[in-house]
């Protein structure tokens, strides 16, 4: 029997990936557990594993080829047919996407699982697997997965509880399709309108497709910007107590566990007290109500070739300037590799962008959804300052915070920037 191997959803915001490299060719033998292939996604290039054994008889999608969640990437298995005229093969081609046009060799015949009215049941390559060891007949589950697709627990539930008739999980399925349109339907009429024209490309424009990363970076910044009422303020640091104390931590840092501080491991600490000290600035707004968070989950802002990744030091209140400093070398490397892994996104509460080695003085910047705040800090300045009536070399740091005024209100995040301004202006009380 044929196995078809599909594009898993590898991250909550992925809604299709980019098949990097295939590490099995047709023709091998795959066992469960097998890396198969590596998948970029909007955030990060994974390791897709095998969930079935068997040999590799076909690969649909090309190194350099994109498929939408739970398109067919390749068969075990299969009858080697390549070139008839199953009406699988134009099911396939149809939920792949590639950047050229599929080889005829790319679109075979697929042996798929149907339903008894001929219509495709789906289910993924585990399900199917639990099923046949269980004996549960697949038309008979309804499938709770992404577009009524049956995974391993509906195959379980269907074991231990009384059979559904496959009129009945065919009712699901039509029921879950459906809601799946009016969502879509919804979601169309609510999308903003588009507000420029294009000009006409010239000869010697440059075409630049998207990639996944870039997608859901437009998609979450357009949805913050239109759904979220951010509001900016900003204030003044006195740089030079900063300074002086990192070159002391260094200096004897480089005698000990050889850590060197940046100036940001300074700002990413004082980011996480000062959301301790003001607590209602780490929350999120969830509709009729607001969360306010137990943990500081720290988002790292850091920029890769394609965009800006946030990676997520968890329970960062409970880490040390050193281990705060460890894990942004470690994100920092991982993330222009793209080997930072899904989880490594998730449960970010408040983030910190940071443009100052670029030499940007101030900015403001936008709020990371669904958080309520985001730290924007500009590089230290040599200028000119008063200090006790008189006109004085200064280095000076300006802070920023942007937040939704739904969960934040002024007062909140005033005093938020302002116990960010004391850590800074007195670093020694970070070490404490």
């Amino acid at each position: 029997m044929s196995v078809n191997i599909e594009m898993p959803k590898l991250s909550d915001t992925m809604t299709e990936g980019t098949l990097i490299k295939w590490h099995k060719q047709i023709g091998d033998q795959v066992e469960i557990g097998d890396v198969l292939a590596e998948v970029e996604t909007d955030k990060a290039t994974m390791e897709m594993e095998a969930f079935d054994e068997g040999k590799l008889t076909h690969i649909l999608v090309q190194e350099g080829g994109k498929a939408e969640i739970g398109a067919v990437l390749a068969i075990l298995d299969g009858d080697d047919t390549a070139g008839g005229s199953a009406p699988a093969a134009e099911a396939v081609s149809t939920s792949v996407k590639t950047e050229s046009a599929p080889t005829a060799a790319a679109i075979v015949p697929v042996v798929l699982h149907t339903a008894t009215d001929g219509s495709r049941i789906k289910a993924s390559p585990l399900a199917r697997k639990v099923a046949s060891e269980l004996g549960v007949d697949l038309s008979s589950v309804a499938g709770s997965g992404p577009g009524g697709r049956i995974v391993r627990d509906d195959v379980e539930s269907a074991k231990s509880s009384p059979a559904k008739s496959p009129s009945k999980a065919l009712e699901a399925a039509a029921k879950l399709s459906e809601a799946a349109k009016t969502r879509a339907t919804a979601s169309a009429a609510s999308a903003p309108a588009p507000t420029a024209i294009m000009p006409t490309s010239k000869e010697g424009d440059e075409r630049i497709e998207l990639s996944s990363m870039r997608k859901v970076i437009a998609s979450r910044l357009l949805t913050s910007k239109t759904t979220i009422p951010h509001f900016y303020l900003h204030l003044e640091v006195d740089a030079a107590p900063l300074m002086a104390l990192r070159k002391q931590v260094n200096d004897q840092a480089e005698k000990t566990h050889g850590n060197k501080y940046s100036v940001n491991d300074f700002i990413l600490k004082a980011t996480v007290n000062a959301a301790q000290a003001v607590p209602a600035i780490n929350a999120s707004f969830a509709g009729d109500h607001i969360v306010k968070f137990k943990h500081v989950g720290l988002s790292v802002a850091i920029a890769v070739e394609d965009g800006l990744v946030t990676p997520v030091i968890k329970e960062a209140e409970t880490k040390s300037l050193l281990a705060i400093s460890r894990a942004v070398k470690d994100f920092a490397v991982r993330a222009k590799d793209k080997k930072l892994k899904p989880d490594e996104f998730d449960g970010g509460t408040i983030t910190v962008s940071n443009l100052g080695a670029w030499g940007i003085e101030s900015f403001d910047a936008i709020v990371n959804p669904p958080q309520a705040a985001i730290l924007s800090v500009g590089g230290a300045i040599e200028k000119p300052v008063v200090k006790n009536g008189q006109i004085v070399p200064g280095l000076r740091m300006n802070i920023g915070v942007s937040a939704d005024h739904r969960v934040v209100d002024g007062a909140v995040a005033a005093s938020f920037l302002a116990e960010v301004k004391k850590l800074l202006e007195n670093p020694a009380l970070m070490l404490l």
